[in-house]
């Protein structure tokens, strides 16, 4: 028995039906685009949530996790519902209560979790959860459900059970992304390709600095930006801000009425084509040219959306002038994580400047990695 199977039976006195991995994501270009029907280039990480299951007769949910105090937590199958919180495992017990409401045939369960994702770093953690908790049950119960679909059932989850307005491009990641490549979605209509992203083979490392920061503004600003794009959308009597083409967006900014519109809109549109440059540089085997195209991503986000944090800003500006060839902020903002394109023999530098400069900061390499799968 594996470890997580032992830590499975230590708490619930049983042997699991068997275990599951789910990776979370770096986002490598493409910042708020996904609920504005836009592009993005995420890739799985090595870091994933475990777990450990077996189900149930008796209409309960128990779930366990080896990283959260509070011990197990029950809940009956029954009584969940949108809006009933049940702190970290409101995660879970949304993605059983979405399968479910899906007509999908899913009871209880006993579900033991690990996670090596940092929590809280904007590499999504909570997707993570929802999808090793979607591809377990369903496994276990029958379920025939492809990836996309898998991810946004989990998206549905989060949407109406936890209720965050997030997009579909965490689930995917971690539902469907491959080892060695990036996964270019395009969210209007759910097209993928896998884009091969070696990183090793061109003598590059891309190092994450979780910041460990979460700003308090953080809570309710997403939904906020959100509405910000989806207003700037109906101004422009358009569905989404991915309907103003790259070069039509000086007329669209000079159609909408406030600068915070304008600004939105902006970032939106050029962060698209920055998506597009970058995979355009992978395919032609530029892959040390995608710095630039980063760091400008960066400016957007941290000028035009306004979603940067002093530490973020402080992560990229030491990490380039210690030589990396492209850095921005990654995830939602307002905290989480950063990311640097290195030259291998750079990496001490960076990462020792990075280190002296926010000594708080948790630095790693992210190898683009497996999506979810059952473990052996």
């Amino acid at each position: 028995m594996t470890d997580l199977g032992i830590a499975f039976k230590d708490v619930f006195g049983r042997a699991p039906e068997g275990c599951w991995a789910a990776p979370g994501r770096v986002n490598l270009i493409g910042e708020h685009t996904d609920y504005n029907d836009g592009h993005v280039l995420p890739f799985a990480l090595p870091q994933t949530t475990r777990a450990a299951v077996a189900r149930r007769d008796d209409g309960l949910l128990r779930v366990h996790s080896a990283d959260m105090d509070g011990g197990v937590v029950e809940l009956r199958v029954d009584d969940l519902a949108p809006g009933t919180g049940a702190g970290w495992a409101t995660y879970p017990a949304a993605v059983l209560w979405t399968l479910r409401e899906a007509g999908q045939p899913v009871g209880g369960a006993d579900i033991h979790y690990d996670s090596t994702v940092p929590v809280g770093g904007g590499l999504s953690s909570s997707a993570a959860l929802q999808v090793v908790t979607a591809l377990a049950l369903g496994e276990l119960h029958g379920v025939r459900t492809g990836r996309q679909e898998l991810a946004l059932l989990c998206q549905r989850s989060e949407n109406v059970y936890v209720g965050a307005p997030v997009g579909v491009m965490d689930q995917t990641a971690s539902a469907c992304c491959t080892e060695g490549h990036a996964l270019h979605l395009d969210v209007r209509g759910l097209e993928q390709r896998q884009v091969p992203l070696d990183l090793a083979g061109n003598g590059l490392t891309l190092l994450v600095a979780d910041t460990r920061v979460k700003h308090a503004h953080a809570d309710g600003a997403y939904a906020s930006l959100r509405a910000g794009c989806e207003a700037a959308a109906a101004a422009l009597g358009l569905p989404s801000l991915r309907d103003v083409p790259h070069d039509g967006l000086a007329a669209a900014l000079d159609a909408l009425p406030d600068e915070r519109l304008r600004r939105l809109t902006r970032h939106v549109v050029t962060e698209n084509r920055r998506v597009e440059d970058v995979i355009a540089l992978l395919d032609a085997g530029r892959i040390r040219d995608i710095g630039p195209v980063l760091t400008a991503g960066h400016l957007s986000l941290r000028d035009d959306f306004q979603v940067s944090c002093p530490e973020l800003d402080l992560v990229v500006d030491t990490a380039l002038d210690r030589g990396a060839l492209g850095a921005r902020m990654t995830g939602g903002g307002f905290g989480g994580s950063a990311i640097a394109l290195v030259p291998v023999e750079s990496v001490p530098a960076v990462t020792e400047a990075v280190q002296a400069a926010l000594p708080a900061a948790r630095i790693f390499a992210a190898t683009p990695s497996q999506g979810a799968h059952r473990l052996p």
